[in-house]
């Protein structure tokens, strides 16, 4: 499919075709046979389906969708005041028998003493004429009085079901890159899956990006390392917190070990030299304290936090 994303073009549009947890998909199942959509908040880490459930439900019941991204127009009280009001404030739910839902996507973006507390109003006005659908990273982020109105549901994907996941989704990217056409090796795509699991959008991301070449090969895992490192560097370098936080948020599931020697070997050659022995000491310290700390992203963070401010690089 020219000039499309993948993630959109094969979307799943059904709740039986979303790649989920056998509870989480008897939830969603329960729901559908329900046929109303409740308040609902759904919460987990990026690229495990939070907004494609979304859709997939409001999809199945026929509903109109009011989509509001929370990291963008979302920020602004005033575009989403006037966005819902303008939705919801038309024809009810039971004067038209069709559902009307607002989908607000990466809700934890929105500010939690303003737009937050007026989607709190909302959910409440306008009970009568559609229901609100929020997805989120970081459900801590989402003020409790929005909790309290929804049904919440955590993506949490469970060890157990890890190899069921990612071999399902083996076989429905098998299938989108025999459609686009493109060469694979079957082994390599295993280790994508595992090199960003549980983050499946990322993974049909950088597919997508590598498929120009027309081959999916051992290529791929060296051009994504380099694009990976080289993001890190310029976080470092402009001193961007934001960025070099969400680079660890990406990474911090992989080898711990392997990991901070990757570090190790890319500031030494990216740093000016009287940066590198107080680098190595901050990443031999902080590798140390990984095998003890509760939280390693906290870690992570804390280890490039200093490498950012005490380090020049070139």
């Amino acid at each position: 499919m020219e000039n499309l994303l993948w993630v959109e073009a094969y979307r799943p549009s059904t709740i039986d075709e979303c790649i989920l947890p056998v509870e989480i998909k008897k939830t969603f199942k329960s729901v559908l046979k329900q046929g109303e959509i409740p308040n609902l908040l759904l919460s987990g880490t990026a690229g495990t389906g939070k907004t494609t459930v979304a859709k997939a439900l409001c999809n199945e019941l026929g509903c109109d969708v009011l989509m509001i991204n929370g990291s963008d127009e979302g920020r602004s009280i005033d575009v989403v005041r006037n966005q819902i009001k303008n939705f919801a404030s038309t024809v009810s739910l039971h004067e038209t028998g069709k559902p009307k839902v607002v989908i607000v996507d990466e809700a934890d973006y929105m500010n939690a003493e303003s737009v937050q507390p007026a989607l709190r109003n909302f959910i409440e006005t306008f009970s009568n004429n559609c229901r609100f659908i929020f997805t989120c990273n970081y459900k801590n982020k989402i003020i409790p009085a929005i909790h309290s109105r929804c049904t919440v549901i955590n993506f949490s994907i469970q060890k157990k079901d890890k190899e069921k996941l990612a071999g399902l989704f083996h076989k429905r990217l098998s299938t989108i890159l025999e459609q686009e056409n493109i060469e694979f090796d079957p082994k390599v795509l295993a280790e994508l899956i595992i090199k960003f699991y549980p983050d499946f959008r990322r993974t049909i991301n950088e597919l997508q990006r590598y498929s120009v070449s027309g081959k999916i090969d051992t290529g791929i895992l060296v051009n994504i390392a380099e694009a990976n490192i080289r993001s890190l560097n310029k976080a470092l370098k402009d001193r961007h917190f934001g960025d070099m936080r969400k680079w660890v948020v990406d990474h911090i599931d992989q080898d711990p070990a392997g990991l901070y020697k990757d570090l190790y070997q890319n500031f030494y050659t990216e740093l000016q030299p009287q940066s590198i022995p107080p680098m190595v000491i901050l990443l031999a310290e902080y590798q140390y304290k990984n095998a003890f700390v509760a939280d390693p992203e906290l870690n992570m963070v804390a280890c490039l936090t200093e490498i950012m401010t005490e380090c020049k690089f070139k």
